[in-house]
């Protein structure tokens, strides 16, 4: 009789790896304060003084997201964030000083996900972190495609084209599309889309304006007048178009 093999006991999973956010700012203080809030909540910390360090510690080991100052010496933060915009879609929360709303805005145009002002809790910054990392690696929902306007979006594969081809959409973009394909023909309100999109029931609503306003740049044939994403006075915004595939 043919002797049983040996069963070894299997190992057990580790922890899951922790996330690597790179904080990016050339207040030494800051930088120390931020880091050691984020180790004790579990995140693993690099830290840069300034632009180009910045982009070569990304460069060096991938960050799960960046904690990135607009101020920067030499290379500002708005364009660190464009450079690493185009190596890859990176989360990228942005701090700046508070009453700056125009550099705010400029930091959601070239595609920051989240913005604290300073001065900040801490505490309040990690949540924003987790946030956008929450959601940038939430599984997908499951469904069918989605149509509408001309537009394709497969939820799983996280992918979106219309008829001239693939579109390059921010994490953001990408689920503010998906829920205006969702719900076709219904008004939503700025405090609405804040809440479903990004999961807050607070915040700065220009948020929401200003990544409308980056979205019919990629979707509408004339931004200027747009049909698919049409503005409802006095109540907000509208996809006008299709549905589910």
């Amino acid at each position: 009789m043919q002797q049983a093999a040996p069963q070894y006991p299997q190992p057990s999973p580790g922890p899951p790896p922790r996330h690597r956010v790179l904080v990016v700012d050339d207040d030494a203080t800051v930088t120390e304060i931020v880091a050691g809030y984020l180790d004790r909540a579990g995140f693993t910390v690099d830290r840069a003084a300034d632009g180009h360090e910045a982009l070569q510690r990304a460069g060096a080991a991938a960050p799960d997201l960046v904690v990135l100052d607009l101020m920067l010496p030499g290379l500002d933060g708005l364009e660190v964030c464009r450079r690493l915009r185009e190596r890859g879609p990176v989360p990228v929360v942005m701090l700046t000083a508070r009453g700056d709303e125009e550099d705010r805005i400029l930091g959601l145009e070239v595609g920051a996900d989240d913005y604290v002002t300073k001065p900040f809790s801490p505490r309040e910054l990690v949540l924003r972190v987790a946030s956008v990392l929450r959601r940038a690696g939430a599984a997908a929902p499951a469904g069918p495609r989605l149509r509408g306007g001309g537009v394709t979006l497969d939820p799983a594969a996280r992918t979106a084209s219309d008829a001239r081809g693939p579109l390059a959409l921010t994490l953001r973009e990408f689920d503010l599309l998906a829920h205006f394909l969702r719900h076709p023909g219904r008004a939503f309100s700025r405090e609405e889309l804040m809440s479903a999109v990004w999961g807050w029931d607070f915040g700065d609503l220009s948020t929401v304006t200003v990544h409308v306003r980056r979205l019919r740049h990629k979707v509408e044939t004339d931004p200027a007048r747009p049909r698919l994403i049409t503005t409802v006075w006095g109540v907000g915004y509208r996809f006008d178009g299709g549905g589910r595939a």
